[in-house]
């Protein structure tokens, strides 16, 4: 994080994890392959370390304020997360979160005794009560994809005064609108696959750590398990991180003036987006700054749900987000995806194209409904 300090986020992107600035020094740091290294440096070895990585880590943790460590997936990330806690722990967790995570919630109550107590997010009290005797608390907001905003700050604390180790999964806000880490939480994860690297070519997570000492814990642990990022991946993530907030604010633009056509039109039954005045999570994402690139609309059932997807021709049906491209999908065309969502439900993540574009794309489907 250092010469970063004081500076905008915007700026943190662009700068952090530079090469030193001396004559004919690259701009970038390069792309390093290598699974061995002379003797009597720091690496020593391709699962210690590695430039690329961490230049991609420096960058990831000065911009969310911590110390970052890169993992192949976001998933494997949250996977070291549950390796911080005993096997028979108590998780907080939200009722409507990732389904890879809650996925793995389950898993581990299986193989283990992992117990996990689902939330809504948005419900403060009840969030409160159930930390009481939990051991860890896996939060997201807003939530994928019902898009539920918590009470952020007042959660951070009460995680605090209970002793209990807080991870805020930051994949759809991204620490241009928050930086859990400045409220409270004790670790940041991040689906880097996502918004971070941003063009839909990588598949890579990171946590990012408030305290040093568990960044260490984590890294001699990641060296043991060889659960490591690919050089590749972590130089694409890099490169993507330089526009994050460019993206992120053009894709954010976007969304705000499609949600509320979305919801004056007959054949959306309910639309979800914390940038609408009506949405429950309106006031506290406002509070944030940014109200995200990401809009779900319920219709009437699965087939009309659909119908709809297969009806644009600009939008893509594909099961991610956070690219340059507009992305939509039903997701409870999954079976893991939570019951609670609805059949009907389509997530849509605004991508960077002319906002006129896309709206024709979409009334065009509308209507045809």
């Amino acid at each position: 994080m250092n010469g970063t300090q004081g500076l905008h986020p915007q700026t943190i992107a662009v700068v952090a994890g530079r090469p030193e600035q001396v004559p004919d020094a690259p701009m970038n740091t390069p792309l390093t392959l290598a699974s061995t290294y002379v003797a009597g440096g720091d690496l020593e070895y391709g699962r210690y370390g590695n430039p690329t990585w961490q230049a991609f880590e420096t960058a990831l943790g000065a911009l969310e304020g911590g110390h970052g460590l890169a993992y192949p997936s976001g998933l494997a990330a949250f996977g070291a997360v549950l390796e911080l806690v005993r096997p028979d722990a108590i998780v907080v967790a939200p009722r409507h979160a990732y389904l890879g995570s809650l996925g793995r919630l389950v898993q581990e109550g299986t193989r283990h005794d992992l117990m996990t107590r689902l939330v809504d997010v948005a419900d403060t009290e009840a969030v409160i009560a159930a930390l009481d005797g939990a051991d860890l608390a896996l939060l997201e907001s807003p939530t994928n994809p019902a898009l539920e905003v918590a009470d952020l700050p007042t959660l951070c604390a009460a995680a605090r005064e209970r002793g209990v180790l807080l991870v805020v999964d930051n994949t759809f806000a991204t620490p241009v609108a928050q930086r859990p880490l400045g409220l409270g939480a004790d670790l940041v994860l991040h689906s880097v696959t996502k918004f971070i690297a941003g063009h839909s070519d990588v598949v890579l997570g990171a946590l990012v750590c408030a305290d040093h000492g568990m960044w260490q814990r984590l890294e001699q642990r990641r060296r043991i398990t060889g659960v490591i990022p690919g050089p590749m991946e972590c130089w694409l993530a890099l490169r993507g991180l330089r526009t994050l907030h460019l993206r992120v604010e053009r894709a954010t633009a976007n969304a705000t003036v499609l949600a509320p056509r979305l919801a004056v039109h007959p054949a959306c039954r309910r639309v979800r987006y914390p940038g609408l005045p009506t949405d429950p999570g309106h006031a506290r994402a406002a509070a944030m700054g940014s109200f995200g690139a990401v809009i779900s609309v319920e219709f009437a059932d699965a087939a009309t749900a659909d119908a709809f997807c297969t009806a644009t021709r600009l939008w893509v049906t594909a099961t991610s987000l956070g690219g340059v491209e507009s992305m939509l999908e039903r997701r409870r065309r999954w079976p893991g995806e939570s019951p609670t969502i609805a059949e009907g439900l389509v997530r849509m993540a605004v991508g960077i194209e002319a906002v006129e574009d896309l709206w024709a794309d979409l009334a065009a489907a509308l209507d045809s409904l």
